[in-house]
């Protein structure tokens, strides 16, 4: 009886014993399930912080769009605004237009951007001589950009339509060191010729810049040369400019010439040229574009110019002004164009009259060719070998020596013409130019 009350004795130790360590393991236990789950909360209360945190973000980005969108709002109405008040205007200046019954000649342009000054002056110059042909010659200003004081001196002029071109892309220029006024000219020129061929519908265009003056006969000259450049595919424009137009190369008001080089400052183009050279038009530089399109094609040109470029300060940066701008004549003769037969400007008839003209002059030869220039009182032709012996020549007699694609400026058929200080032409022959005018090198 007393082993088997020892056994129970020994059997309630050791159940007691596992008890207590049953307790202390599931006690132990509660307390790491304890810890892991208050772990648990603090993570779970930092993600609610976290998230509580990036919706405050999200509302306030949220609220931004919405700024930005109620802003993107205000731009469009101002803009719709701004080309209502521009439609308006061009409706007000067409409407007087449409009044006369006389189909215009063609639209004349002035581009201007920036220079109010120089805008008034050339305007000035314009409206001197416009009254007569108003119907014939409609005026427009296009002004590229915001310029206020522009706008309002564009736009106290009555008598011409005011175009606005408003244009906020970013410029990215293709090569490091690039100007980006000229690519915003590009755009600029496109806009204004694609208003006035397109929606405007003229058959010709004349393009002008905010910086020119024009002659008395400016009008009567460009009236002149239309039908030619109508008829002959040939001719891509007409200029009213001569680069060797200085004073003292110059003799002779009536006198046109057709040329390989595209002249600008003062041109003239049609509907159909526009149509083609639109679609391909670059992204910055259009004059170069020029000289590389025209092809087989040349331009008109008079011995003395009938525009005047007084822009020593712009994109160009006065670029040749000094040297070769500053002397340049303006024509002040009177010219009865209506009178005058230039059927000798279509391809054929030119090709001949100008052969003539450099088969007829007298060969020179040797170093000094000013000095032999002046002891010989006729028209006298020079040989170059190549632009470098062109150069070298034309500074001699100090008239253009760049070349372009080619091209000495002025030439046609590889020769340039003009005056020394005497009504004597000056040919300067290129090495393939005998050949090109069908004349026997002799």
């Amino acid at each position: 009886m007393a082993k088997n009350c020892c056994d129970i004795r020994l059997l309630l130790i050791v159940a007691a014993a596992a008890f207590i360590f049953i307790q202390v393991w599931l006690f132990a236990t509660q307390s790491e399930y304890a810890d892991r789950l208050a772990a648990a909360v603090e993570s779970e209360n930092q993600c609610t912080s976290q998230m509580r945190l990036l919706i405050d973000q999200i509302s306030i980005q949220q609220g931004k769009l919405v700024s930005l969108e109620e802003e993107k709002r205000r731009k469009d109405e101002e803009c719709a605004q701004l080309k209502a008040i521009v439609r308006e205007l061009e409706r007000k200046g067409l409407q007087k237009l449409i009044k006369n019954e006389e189909v215009p000649v063609a639209a004349v342009v002035v581009m201007a951007c920036n220079r109010r000054d120089y805008l008034e002056r050339t305007i000035n110059s314009i409206l001197k001589y416009h009254s007569l042909v108003a119907s014939k010659f409609p005026l427009f200003i296009s002004q590229d950009g915001t310029n206020q004081d522009v706008k309002d001196k564009a736009l106290s002029y009555s008598q011409i339509t005011y175009m606005q071109h408003l244009d906020f892309e970013p410029v990215h220029p293709e090569r490091p060191g690039e100007i980006i006024a000229y690519y915003k000219i590009a755009r600029h020129y496109k806009w204004a010729l694609d208003e006035l061929f397109t929606k405007h519908n003229f058959s010709r265009v004349i393009i002008l810049e905010d910086d020119m003056e024009i002659a008395p006969d400016f009008f009567d000259y460009f009236e002149a040369t239309a039908s030619i450049l109508d008829k002959d595919k040939t001719i891509m424009a007409v200029s009213s400019w001569n680069d060797n137009g200085q004073v003292q190369f110059v003799h002779d008001s009536e006198t046109l010439y057709r040329s390989d080089f595209f002249p600008g400052l003062g041109w003239m183009l049609t509907k159909s040229t526009w149509d083609e050279l639109s679609p391909k038009w670059p992204k910055a530089y259009p004059f170069p574009f020029y000289w590389e399109v025209h092809g087989d094609r040349q331009f008109i040109r008079p011995e003395i110019c009938r525009t005047y470029n007084f822009g020593e300060h712009g994109s160009s940066m006065g670029q040749f002004f000094k040297q070769y701008l500053e002397s340049i004549k303006l024509n002040d003769a009177h010219v009865d164009w209506k009178s005058l037969d230039l059927s000798y400007l279509t391809e054929d008839k030119f090709l001949k009259h100008f052969a003539k003209l450099v088969s007829d002059a007298k060969p020179v030869h040797g170093p000094d060719f000013v000095l032999k220039a002046s002891n010989i009182n006729r028209d006298i032709r020079i040989r170059y070998s190549d632009q470098r012996d062109f150069e070298m020549i034309a500074r001699q007699f100090g008239i253009f020596e760049e070349w372009k694609d080619g091209i000495p400026r002025t030439a046609y058929k590889g020769v340039v013409v003009f005056r020394h200080q005497s009504p004597n032409r000056i040919f300067l022959v290129g090495p393939d130019s005998l050949r090109q005018l069908r004349i026997e090198d002799s």
